[in-house]
């Protein structure tokens, strides 16, 4: 029999980046919490008294922006959320990955779930059918600048609650409407402040971020196990990563990755073939230092985590309605808690792929005994790896451009309103653009490291880099010539994000 599919209680338990992403992929199911679901009727009933009243309330019976100040009557107040979500829907260029639409629609559900936002449980409801019938809004890429929220992307992606832009429905683009009458359900009316509770959040920010973490805790530990190959190819030591030197200086981060690296080096033959008569006295930075460099990498990874749990459990819509009934106006929605350490991260990993880019160049040198130039034992004729590391610096120079901080910048909005703005979205992007090349970056390294390693041979390294050696040789050989190398580093690369590369290791 097969296990029952795990349901979380949106708005009731706690959301922590793993489950987000389970949700998103269909590995859990979401549900209203009980108690959840009182507090968003209580919370409804607030908004339509406040919507009724003679009392001027941001968003629920004024404009929005700078019409902040001009009155709407009761009975206009639907038309406003309505009207909202056409003209925010302003978004350009191309889509985002179906992943990251389920997952915006995911930290939106839980957010409305929380009870602060006015919305009816019927539109949460609906936003979970289209989760479950993988009925996945189109969502373009630029437009939010990450202030008063992600308010174009959202906007996309909740037209389809009103029968309006397109979805993707079990891979075919259809129009939403189209889906709705497939699935015999009508376009839903908006109430009081349900647009602007729609809109206003930091979901496309956040998504970005939580998606972003998985790839580079991937990433982190990908850097580990081919820096480790790369020192054991190259006949580096293993001295500067003993606990007693890290415990002078005990960085965190250092640490860990001290601690790991003991650990893939384990009962290697290799390591310990030069321990006694090695002439070298110290290892170049990019092997030696590798405690320190990656370390502070998920450093920057771990703070981008803390500040990511706490945004996808948060209320980041305005106004926010409090128990007493009472509707503030705020600034939940402003992204630059999440702008900065994004833009940490994306720091981060573009260290990550140029020092393993230094790494792939060093084995490139050889070392004039059994481990050859160019990792090709007959080379002159032949050109060997090194275009291989061509590519590799190519990527950590793209990547070194892509570091300028998004949040550095802020450009006025909404006629003077909304006068600093978070640009997080940018930063958010940014990261997977990285991560993209960081992939293929440490996929060079794994190339290298694994051919240098070939030529360790009788001897052998520690389990887990055998391992990771075993799973990179069930789709790329040993290199005896010249070949398209462009072909092995797909291979490789896909191994990579399948994940199988780290589950052998």
């Amino acid at each position: 029999m097969s296990k029952p599919m795990e349901t979380f209680a949106l708005g009731d338990a706690h959301l922590s980046i793993s489950n987000a992403l389970a949700l998103a992929r269909g590995e859990a199911r979401a549900v209203i919490g009980e108690q959840a679901r009182a507090r968003m009727e209580a919370s409804q009933r607030m908004v339509a008294e406040l919507a009724a009243g003679d009392a001027a309330v941001y968003g629920i019976n004024t404009g929005f922006g700078p019409l902040c100040t001009t009155r709407v009557s009761a009975a206009d107040t639907r038309q406003l959320q309505t009207n909202l979500l056409l003209s925010h829907a302003s978004g350009a260029g191309p889509a985002i990955a179906p992943e990251l639409v389920r997952l915006m629609l995911i930290l939106k559900a839980h957010a409305l779930a929380r009870g602060h936002s006015g919305v009816s449980t019927t539109i949460v409801e609906r936003i979970l059918w289209q989760l479950d019938n993988d009925v996945i809004p189109q969502v373009p890429s630029q437009g939010s600048v990450g202030a008063s929220g992600d308010l174009a992307p959202l906007a996309h992606l909740f037209l389809p609650l009103l029968g309006l832009g397109r979805v993707d429905h079990a891979g075919i683009m259809q129009d939403a409407a189209d889906v709705l009458s497939q699935h015999g359900l009508a376009p839903l009316s908006l109430g009081p402040k349900e647009g602007l509770a729609l809109i206003n959040g930091t979901q496309f920010m956040a998504a970005h971020a939580a998606a972003g973490l998985d790839r580079m805790q991937a990433c982190l530990d990908l850097a580990d196990l081919a820096g480790a190959l790369s020192l054991e190819a190259r006949l580096g030591s293993e001295r500067p990563f003993g606990a007693a030197l890290h415990a002078t200086r005990p960085h965190p981060g250092a640490v860990y990755v001290a601690r790991r690296l003991r650990g893939l080096l384990a009962g290697s033959q290799i390591m310990a073939s030069h321990q006694q008569d090695c002439a070298l006295v110290q290892d170049p930075y990019s092997l030696r230092c590798m405690p320190q460099i990656h370390g502070a990498a998920r450093a920057a990874w771990l703070h981008l985590a803390q500040t990511v749990v706490t945004e996808i459990n948060a209320v980041t819509d305005n106004p926010v309605v409090l128990d007493s009934g009472e509707a503030v106006s705020g600034g939940n929605f402003h992204g630059q808690p999440l702008a900065l350490p994004l833009d940490y991260a994306v720091l981060a990993a573009s260290e990550l792929g140029n020092v393993s880019d230094r790494r792939s160049y060093l084995l490139l040198e050889g070392d004039g005994d059994r481990l050859p130039r160019l990792l090709l034992s007959d080379t002159g004729l032949q050109s060997g790896f090194m275009i291989l590391q061509y590519t590799s610096a190519a990527l950590a120079s793209e990547n070194k451009n892509l570091c300028f901080p998004a949040s550095a910048d802020s450009i006025p909005t909404s006629l003077g309103q909304e006068d600093h703005v978070s640009m997080g979205s940018i930063g958010g992007r940014k990261l997977h653009r990285v991560l993209d090349n960081l992939e293929q970056i440490l996929a060079v390294e794994l190339l290298c490291a694994c051919q240098g390693l070939d030529f360790r041979r009788p001897l052998r390294s520690g389990p887990i880099l055998e391992a990771c050696h075993a799973a990179l040789r069930t789709v790329v050989s040993h290199a005896d010539s010249d070949r398209i190398f462009a072909t092995d580093l797909a291979q490789v690369v896909t191994l990579i994000r399948s994940g199988r590369l780290l589950k052998a290791a």
